[in-house]
């Protein structure tokens, strides 16, 4: 089906006027005819106009002098100008002042039903292309990466202000703990991010192949190169190329990265021709590359190159606060792709996701409550749900360091009140008890507040 468009058509003659209009109307948009430019100005301050049909030879104002003024009024118009009094000057001209393409009298009114579907077609594509942008911006944008912890906030802080810039930044952290999810955040609130993101996992590909994979290689290259391939930097050109685990690559493209970032300049595996890098580069790592520049397995000048900012994520287990957050913005999407009304998740099942030690972090928790939507029974996950088993050190001390029983009770009050923000109705629901128990507790094991919406207990850290 045929995008339909509004079209306003301008020309003196209004046999012209009316034949234009009524073929249009044929193939399904709605239009507009105005006998002058002045007319023709008015239409455009009154109301938007996807297509404008010029004619350039008019009394009064002619087309030339319309289209510089109308631009002004309304520059998501696109202008199509028509005249019998064609030269290469006015051409030009009107290419000049942004008219999209331009027709001669008399011409097949086919012709002009292609141009405004083309027109047509490509306002569509943008549209939908800056839908998909403000998705992918509600996705990753660093508004949906909201905390109560101080230590994320400031993580968000450092992110935002390096989004700004052009320079390299390394994320560091845990395997899970959201790495490329803070790269697409820093991205998509770059100048950049009307670009292309690409990302690439150094650790999943041999030398050979990630090589082939980052620059790209020429026909005839390697064995198997049957055709031209262009590597990740070139589809990354204007955008953001995102670069995980590079603590694992080897010796060789170590320095051909550096050597990249360095000139900004690459060649395709097996060509002679060099290309433009014009790619932001954004690297993460779960290694310590400080430590694995020590014992000589990276090296020095790349790291100083990628470590230009640095960005550490905390894993899951230091910030137990936010784990309310993101339990919340999972169930939401797994309520979306499943088409069920997941509402939330018992206080048993939050109480044991607020105290398992998540060594797989934000992704495998993101796995467990996966599950749980899709094998509860009802709207609401329950602890036997999300299938966790209980490790030895879940809930606090190992055996080398073990802790009596009234102080892991005491940590955990402490740590879901902390999560409530101080709130006792709240935290009494997820602790399963009610608010006069709790209030006992929190007398009896002496518990303060250390700062607004924290609940700390005294002596603790």
């Amino acid at each position: 089906m045929n995008e339909s468009v509004r079209v306003l058509v301008v020309d003196d003659e209004e046999i012209v006027r009316e034949s234009l209009s009524g073929w249009l109307r044929k193939d399904g948009h709605d239009t507009l005819a105005a006998p002058d430019g002045r007319a023709a100005l008015e239409a455009l301050r009154a109301e938007p106009w996807d297509v404008v049909l010029l004619d350039l030879k008019m009394p009064g104002m002619d087309g030339l002098q319309v289209l510089e003024e109308a631009r002004r009024e309304r520059a998501g118009s696109v202008f199509v100008v028509m005249t019998a009094y064609a030269t290469v000057d006015t051409a030009v001209s009107a290419m000049k002042l942004g008219a999209y393409d331009y027709l001669v009298k008399p011409f097949d009114p086919e012709e002009l039903s292609a141009i405004v579907r083309r027109i047509a077609t490509q306002r569509a594509l943008v549209r939908e292309n800056e839908s998909l942008r403000r998705a992918l911006k509600l996705e990753y944008g660093f508004h949906d990466l909201a905390s109560k912890s101080a230590s994320m906030e400031r993580v968000f802080e450092l992110a935002r202000a390096a989004a700004r810039s052009s320079s390299t930044i390394l994320v560091l952290g845990e395997s899970g703990s959201g790495k490329e999810v803070l790269a697409r955040a820093i991205h998509a609130e770059s100048p950049r991010a009307a670009g292309p993101f690409v990302a690439v996992s150094c650790a999943a590909l041999t030398e050979t192949l990630l090589e082939s994979e980052l620059f790209g290689h020429e026909k005839g290259a390697f064995t198997g190169a049957i055709a031209r391939r262009k590597g990740k930097f070139e589809l990354a050109q204007g955008g953001t190329l995102f670069l995980d685990e590079v603590g694992d690559v080897s010796p060789k493209l170590q320095l051909d990265l550096l050597r990249v970032l360095e000139e900004r300049r690459f060649q395709r595996v097996g060509g002679t021709g060099t290309l433009e890098a014009d790619a932001r580069v954004v690297a993460a790592t779960n290694r310590d590359l400080g430590k694995a520049v020590a014992d000589g397995s990276f090296r020095e000048d790349l790291f100083y190159r990628l470590n230009v900012i640095p960005i550490t994520l905390p894993p899951l287990r230091e910030r137990r606060e936010d784990i309310p957050f993101l339990v919340q913005h999972f169930l939401d999407r797994f309520s979306k792709d499943l088409q069920r009304g997941l509402t939330g998740v018992s206080p048993e099942a939050m109480s044991e996701l607020l105290c398992h030690p998540w060594p797989g972090n934000v992704r495998q928790l993101r796995n467990v409550l996966e599950r749980g939507a899709v094998v509860a029974q009802g709207n609401v996950i329950q602890l036997a749900d999300l299938g966790l088993t209980q490790p030895d050190a879940v809930r606090g001390p190992s055996l080398e360091d073990p802790l009596s029983l009234e102080e892991v009770e005491k940590r955990h009050v402490a740590d879901v009140l902390s999560w409530a923000g101080g709130n006792v109705t709240h935290a009494a629901r997820v602790l399963g008890i009610d608010r006069m128990t709790l209030y006992n507790k929190i007398k009896r094991y002496g518990l303060r507040r250390s700062e607004p919406g924290r609940t700390v207990a005294a002596g603790r850290p």
